[in-house]
C-alpha cells in the first residue's frame, strides 16, 4: 500500500497544480473580459429613462429613442433595417444600446468619437432619426409638471436641452449586461469547447476582443448589401440625404453602403464596405446580424465565417476559410450564447409609468407664468 501511495502523489501533486494552474489562467483570462465597473446618478438615470421612452422628443410625437431599441430585444431592433423616422425608413440595423456607455467610438461606421452627449444630440436631432428642433423639445418638456419636478431633482434646474444630453447618457450607462454566463463562470462544457475554439483555431478574437469581444475598429468582412435599401424609396432616400451630408462622392449612383468610408474618404476607394467591429455581447436577445440585418442567426453566422466570409474586393485578408466540422460550429454559436445575460426589460430598465398624459399646449407662445 505505501509504495502504491508513493508511486501516486507525485502524479496526483502535479495533477492538482496543473488544474490550479489552469484554474488560474483561466480566471485571468476571464478577467480580461469583464465588463469594469460603472457608477450612476440615480435621479438622472431615472429622467433619463423617462425621456429614453418619451415620443414627444421626436418631431411629430410619433416615435421615442425605444421605437428603434426595443428592450424586449436587447434594446435593438427585431427588424434588418431600422423603422427611422415617419415619411423615410432607415437603411442600417439597429444596434443594441447595452453596454454601449463602455464605447469609445459609435455607430457601424464609427463617425462619432467625443461622447454619448454628441451621440443622443444626433440621434435626437437627425431628420431621418428623430427629427426634433432641441428647441421645441425644451418647451415640450417645460410644460410637463413631472419633468419640471425630475429634472429639479436630478440637479439640473429646468428642463433644458443641455440637460437632455446629459440625463439620457445616465440611464444608457444602466444598461450593462447581466449575469452572462461568461461573467459568472458558468459556462457549459460545449461553450468551454466553443471558447477554445474562438481564442484558437476559429480565430474570433482577432477582432472580437476586450469585455465588448471587440476591437473598436472597421474591417470588410464581404457581408451582402442589403437590396432593400435600393428597392424601398422611403429607405433610399434617407441613405442619400446621410451620404450627401458626410460628404461621400457620387452618392446619387452609390449601390453599396460605404460605412466607415466617412471616417476616412481613402482616395483608393479602399475603407468602403468597412463597418465597426459589433460588439458580441447580447447576441441572443439581438438578432438578425450584421450592420445591414443580412444574417438572421448565430448558427448562420458561424457558418459565414466558418466559409471564411462574403464576396468584396475590399474584404479584410484576415478572413480565411475556418474548416470547422459541425460538431466545432455548434460549440461556437454555445459560446456566442453564452456572452448574453438577463433581458433588461424590468422596471429598473424600461419606463412603464403611464404618465406621459399630458398634453402639450398648443400655442406655447401665447402662455405667460
Amino acid at each position: 500500500m505505501s509504495t502504491r501511495h508513493t508511486g501516486t502523489r507525485p502524479l496526483l501533486l502535479a495533477t492538482a497544480v496543473s488544474l490550479a494552474l489552469g484554474a488560474s489562467l483561466a480566471s485571468a483570462a476571464d478577467n480580461s473580459r469583464q465588463l469594469p465597473p460603472i457608477t450612476v446618478n440615480t435621479a438622472k438615470a431615472e429622467l433619463g429613462k423617462r425621456l429614453f421612452f418619451d415620443v414627444r422628443l421626436s418631431g411629430d410625437a410619433a416615435i421615442s429613442c425605444a421605437s428603434c431599441h426595443q428592450p424586449e430585444h436587447g434594446f435593438g431592433h427585431p427588424d434588418a433595417l431600422a423603422p427611422g423616422y415617419p415619411g423615410n425608413r432607415h437603411f442600417r440595423n439597429s444596434p443594441t444600446l447595452i453596454n454601449t456607455s463602455y464605447k469609445k467610438q459609435w455607430f457601424h461606421d464609427g463617425r462619432l468619437a467625443t461622447n454619448l452627449n454628441d451621440v443622443t444630440r444626433e440621434m435626437i436631432t437627425e431628420d431621418y432619426l428623430m427629427n426634433m428642433d432641441m428647441r421645441l423639445m425644451q418647451e415640450r418638456l417645460k410644460q410637463d409638471p413631472i419633468y419640471v419636478s425630475m429634472f429639479k431633482d436630478a440637479g439640473y434646474g429646468e428642463p433644458s436641452n443641455g440637460s437632455v444630453r446629459k440625463a439620457i447618457p445616465e440611464y444608457l450607462r444602466t444598461l450593462t449586461s447581466r449575469n452572462a454566463p461568461i461573467d459568472n463562470g458558468k459556462l457549459s462544457t460545449a461553450a468551454q469547447r466553443g471558447q477554445a475554439l474562438f481564442d484558437g483555431k476559429a480565430g474570433c478574437n482577432q477582432c472580437h476582443t476586450g469585455p465588448l469581444f471587440s476591437d473598436g475598429k472597421a474591417h470588410n468582412t464581404g457581408v451582402a448589401e442589403n437590396l432593400d435599401i435600393f428597392r424601398d424609396p422611403l429607405r433610399h432616400q434617407a441613405f442619400i440625404a446621410f451620404n450627401m451630408f458626410m460628404g461621400n462622392e457620387n452618392y446619387m449612383a452609390l449601390k453599396r453602403d460605404v460605412g466607415a468610408h466617412v471616417q476616412g474618404h481613402k482616395a483608393d476607394g479602399s475603407d468602403k464596405g468597412t463597418f465597426m467591429t459589433p460588439t458580441l455581447r447580447e447576441l441572443t436577445h439581438t438578432a438578425p446580424y450584421m450592420h445591414n440585418g443580412m444574417i438572421n442567426t448565430l448558427p448562420e453566422v458561424v457558418a459565414f465565417y466558418n466559409n471564411g466570409g462574403g464576396e468584396d474586393s475590399n474584404k479584410s485578408n484576415r478572413l480565411k476559410p475556418l474548416n470547422l466540422s459541425a460538431s466545432e460550429q455548434s460549440d461556437l454559436v454555445a459560446f456566442l450564447q453564452a456572452l448574453s445575460g438577463e433581458p433588461l426589460t424590468s422596471n429598473a430598465h424600461v419606463w412603464n409609468k403611464k404618465d406621459y398624459s399630458y398634453q402639450l399646449i398648443k400655442n406655447w407662445r401665447e402662455v405667460s407664468n
